[in-house]
């Protein structure tokens, strides 16, 4: 049973009726130390929980007991030494005359998994997903699942009841693929427990997953984060000063005129049509324009209120928007919330109705199909303190935003998409666990801001290093992979981008790696469903990172590109067994550039060794080498081992007196 809280002999039936419920009965541990857990071998552990004020707290585990004593709030907390892999051991803290015993503990290797949806898809969407569900039964790796909590300020406790799972079929079906399966291979040349911890939401950014002061340290955020600190006490107010954040924004875009004012009540008629009365899906609405469209589209009606019900609180309840809303009633932001599937309800400021006609206006950017507010009218409608509701059935009308203004920031308490809110309702509760490493597979949703991506990922990892107490903490990051159509020409790609950013991230930190990806992707599926290879790969990444292994971590690296007479020569690192080209006599993928945007050109590749020589025309003028740029490209380059190259952009560079008389 865990947390099983067991009151001692000495206890006096008395005393315990006369103590709060909450201290009498509330286990001494924190969650994270319940039955089947995995603590960190070779490492102080840190311990902590709850309580009562003043009192003393003695934990034991495997031969050791160490003691602390709570503060006057009841908290506490103390450091286990250092433990050998083994177990199983009970683990047990006592205060007063209360005892908690915690069974079936191991102690091996603690990694906390982390991301988006590709960390998130559970083992029954995996490849042979059957088979690897059936032959699942293994009671030396631990599974552990942060519940989702978005949260404007950090929680010390998890937001539902939470529990440790030894790998069987049952347990390992709804469980992070990647992070089984990784740990599943490392196993089989590090064989120790293996305790998983697994926070993933699908569609988060990175911004979401980094805590408050991490996110002011990196630059960017402040008015945001401004906004979610006074979130975190008064939402209302909050919300209205976001909503001068995003006019800012707005006033600020490309094309849009100093009085353009879409959510003010005289905001003018112009450019506005009426919208089905059924609403739903924009593209569904036999409008040619919207037929295909993602982006941006204004909607507004009006409500008209007797004295009365305008004098009353009332909360404005709309139905779901796909997929992110900013609304506003009488001129004044009221809500924004992130989620297709869900509907609003957002509390009015007093005061902020008036009799007569009152004006609600709302904003929806949807950027992948089914965009818009959800219908029947019915759905809309403000719901008043006495009990009564006053629909919005006025008739809504709508207005189509131009692509080019581009996407509007997103309002900083939304879960997956705010500021530090993942960080403060999933990694906050976690406290400062001894970890083995952290394995990062996120950025699909940060793909419109390559160029930032790799200052968010350094303050990601020193931000997680610091809070769990290691500055050397191995950092495996996953890298994207393939997705979208095989490109025909070069090109831009902003998942390119950000790939070359995890690249340089990995390769400026001696205990962090990357797995390459590129290979193992789906065209037309953002979840790959290939995550044993994957797996694999953060195997090898973390036996370079975490236990220096003497072996690449990432396969073939290239580390330069210099010009060799009317040629370039990329030449490569951490090549195993040499390079060799699959289905073909030279690799295919590399390109080289100019200076300007659009001067990009394929070239033919030929192995030398452990090098690559490029050639084509106007070769010898390049300034800079690309492979494997695209959203999807087609890759060819590998190793002997089978590990292919990863895509990567490279200056240049003359070649040297010494190169030359090479």
């Amino acid at each position: 049973m865990s947390h099983r809280l067991l009151l001692g002999a000495g206890l006096a039936l008395g005393l315990s009726a006369a103590l709060p419920a909450r201290a009498a009965d509330a286990p001494l541990l924190h969650a994270l130390f319940a039955d089947h857990a995995v603590l960190q071998r070779d490492a102080a552990v840190p311990v902590w929980g709850q309580a009562r004020p003043g009192e003393e707290v003695v934990v034991a585990v495997a031969g050791h007991e160490v003691r602390a004593r709570a503060d006057a709030g009841g908290a506490w907390r103390l450091v286990l030494p250092k433990l050998d892999a083994g177990g199983p051991y009970t683990l047990t803290a006592r205060a007063g005359g209360r005892t908690q015993a915690v069974e079936d503990v191991l102690v091996g290797d603690v990694w906390l998994c982390a991301g988006q949806s590709n960390m998130e898809l559970q083992v029954h969407r995996s490849l042979d997903s059957r088979a690897e569900i059936a032959g699942a039964d293994n009671d030396r790796i631990r599974l552990f699942t942060v519940p989702k909590a978005g949260e404007p300020a950090p929680r010390d406790t998890f937001s539902e009841t939470v529990r440790w799972q030894p790998v069987t079929p049952d347990a390992v079906r709804d469980f992070s693929a990647a992070c089984y399966y990784f740990a599943r291979e490392l196993q089989a040349t590090h064989d120790v427990p293996m305790g998983l911890v697994n926070a993933a939401w699908g569609g988060s950014r990175i911004q979401a997953w980094m805590s408050a002061d991490a996110l002011r340290d990196v630059g960017g955020e402040e008015a945001g984060l401004d906004v979610l600190a006074r979130y975190a006490t008064d939402p209302v107010a909050a919300v209205g000063q976001w909503g001068e954040v995003w006019a800012g924004w707005w006033r600020g875009r490309p094309g849009i005129g100093a009085g353009d004012r879409p959510w003010e009540p005289d905001a003018g008629t112009g450019g506005w049509r009426d919208a089905p009365a059924q609403l739903g899906p924009w593209e569904r609405w036999d409008e040619p324009e919207l037929a295909a469209f993602d982006g941006m589209l204004w909607y507004r009606t009006t409500v008209t209120l007797t004295a009365a019900q305008a004098a009353q609180d009332a909360v404005l309840a709309l139905g779901p928007a796909d997929e992110i809303d900013m609304t506003w009633v009488n001129g004044r932001a009221v809500g924004s919330t992130y989620g297709a599937g869900d509907a609003r309800a957002y509390p009015l400021p007093s005061g902020l109705l008036h009799a007569g006609a009152n004006t609600v206006v709302v904003n929806v950017l949807d950027t992948y199909r089914d965009g818009g507010l959800a219908g029947p009218a019915s759905l809309h409608a403000l719901r008043l303190a006495d009990g009564s509701t006053v629909p919005l059935d006025g008739g809504w009308r709508y207005r189509s935003v131009p692509e080019e203004v581009g996407s509007p920031p997103r309002a900083p308490w939304q879960s997956a998409a705010g500021l530090s809110t993942l960080h403060n309702g999933m990694i906050a509760p976690l406290g400062h666990a001894a970890l083995a490493g952290a394995v990062w597979y996120q950025g699909e949703s940060n793909t419109f801001e390559p160029d930032r991506y790799a200052t968010l990922l350094r303050g990601l990892r020193a931000d997680w290093r610091a809070r769990f107490g290691s500055p050397r903490l191995p950092f495996l990051i996953a890298q994207l992979a393939n997705y979208g159509e095989a490109p025909t020409a070069p090109g831009e790609s902003d998942w390119a981008a950000l790939r070359d950013a995890q690249r340089a991230v990995a390769a400026d930190d001696g205990h962090s790696a990357l797995a390459v990806a590129i290979d193992i992707g789906e065209r037309h599926d953002i979840h790959p469903a290939n995550k044993q290879d994957l797996g694999r790969r953060l195997a090898r990444a973390a036996r370079a990172a975490a236990f220096d292994e003497d072996l690449a971590p990432s396969g073939p690296v290239a580390v330069s590109a210099r010009r060799e007479g009317d040629a370039v020569l990329v030449v490569f690192d951490d090549v195993e067994d040499g390079l060799v080209a699959y289905g073909g006599t030279g690799p295919v993928g590399f390109e080289l550039c100019g200076a300007t945007a659009g001067s990009c050109r394929y070239v033919d590749a030929h192995i030398q060794g452990d090098r690559v020589r490029l050639t084509g025309a106007d070769a010898g003028a390049a300034t800079r080498v690309r492979y494997g740029w695209a959203d999807s490209p087609v890759v060819t380059l590998y190793d002997g081992a089978g590990v292919p190259a990863g895509p990567f952009q490279l200056p240049v560079r003359p070649a040297s007196s010494d190169e030359r008389a090479r």
